[in-house]
């Protein structure tokens, strides 16, 4: 049963939820139907993740993702969402180089792929500016820390960050600074708990996690792996429905009744009194 979809929320409305203490909800979608699926539900943000060049391109990582995949793919959910909050990734090297090319890359997910925000990995000093760069075009601007995806060659893989006294503090002060950058919203992915409860709790800007314990102001799943379309076996997921299962089985059955001559059957044929 289809949920009634909800008002689309702003940069200050998820603020404001935080205030309320009222949790987030955000699902990732990469496509018109994946959109049109979300939209028909109270999710409050969709993600059009980057984490699309695995899930639906079928590639290892998220590093072979272009901008032009991203405007494709985000303009699709729009038109499958027309009144949903989308925040839009930002490929790798989209906004690692020239600080002018930072601005014209967000400035295309907005306008061409009709995105809400952007967001972008780290908490570094140049991410900082890219940050400032961004939110000075009125763009707003969803950061992510942790477990960075587009950082996976440098951690050696997909592994919990913050773990260590060090890395934990890091993690912390770059919260701090994303904050003061002028990001509305943080995702954090793949950190210990008690790190996520001390960001969130420090910050007046909202923090989504994914893989961060129980206490941040809201929560994000990728599509795939909520609906069990996907093979993750990550501790963090759960799924709430089995589609690598029931979508083979439906379209065996297709399969058998063309092949016995049950499909199509008279109700599915065109006749000239039609």
């Amino acid at each position: 049963m289809t949920q009634p979809a909800s008002k689309m929320l702003s940069a200050q409305g998820f603020a404001l939820m935080k205030q309320k203490e009222q949790k987030i909800t955000m699902i990732t979608a990469y496509d018109y139907a994946g959109g049109s699926a979300v939209a028909a539900t109270d999710i409050d943000v969709i993600l059009v993740g980057d984490s699309l060049g695995m899930v639906v391109l079928g590639y290892e990582s998220t590093l072979n993702v272009t901008m032009e995949d991203m405007l494709c793919h985000s303009a699709a959910v729009r038109r499958g969402a027309p009144h949903k909050y989308i925040i839009t990734d930002m490929p790798y090297l989209s906004y690692h180089m020239d600080p002018r090319e930072t601005r014209l890359n967000a400035a295309r997910l907005v306008r061409e792929g009709c995105a809400n925000a952007v967001k972008l990995e780290g908490g570094s000093a140049s991410r900082l500016q890219a940050i400032r760069d961004i939110v000075d075009l009125e763009i707003p601007v969803c950061a992510h820390l942790g477990l960075t995806p587009q950082s996976i060659l440098r951690f050696g893989g997909f592994k919990v960050q913050g773990k260590s006294e060090i890395a934990h503090e890091e993690i912390f002060l770059q919260a701090q600074a994303i904050e003061e950058a002028g990001a509305f919203m943080l995702v954090l992915e793949g950190i210990p708990e008690l790190l996520g409860k001390k960001i969130t709790e420090s910050l007046a800007i909202p923090t989504i996690g994914i893989g961060a314990g129980r206490f941040c102001d809201g929560q994000v799943l990728v599509y795939h792996d909520v609906l069990g379309y996907s093979d993750m076996q990550t501790k963090f997921v759960r799924q709430y429905a089995q589609l690598n299962k029931t979508i083979p089985e439906a379209i065996m059955n297709f399969s058998r009744e063309v092949k016995e001559g049950l499909f199509p059957a008279r109700e599915h044929t065109y006749y000239p009194i039609d």
